[in-house]
């Protein structure tokens, strides 16, 4: 595991485990790294808000149920464009 291309080669790596892991203890900008333990299963502290933004959805949900019906004048556009006087019902 000396030679130059197996350093470079991640199958040769592979086939020699044990020489890497002892690289990597040997390793002093390994070792200089900071070290932490990442447990990514757990509990994100996010602080709960679900029943805040439950009741703002129902708010603008119901502002927007009662609003009026807007026409949106499809109907004089078609009549406008003779092309879609049969595709509009």
């Amino acid at each position: 595991m000396n030679t130059p291309s197996s350093r470079i080669n991640p199958f040769v790596l592979m086939l020699d485990p044990e020489a890497v892991i002892s690289a990597m203890e040997s390793s002093r900008n390994l070792s200089g790294l900071r070290q932490r333990i990442c447990r990514p299963l757990d509990k994100p502290l996010i602080p709960k808000t679900h029943t805040i933004d439950r009741i703002a959805l129902r708010d603008h949900d119901a502002a927007i149920d009662a609003e009026e019906f807007m026409d949106s004048g499809i109907e004089f556009y078609a009549a406008a464009q003779p092309a879609l006087q049969h595709a509009v019902h």
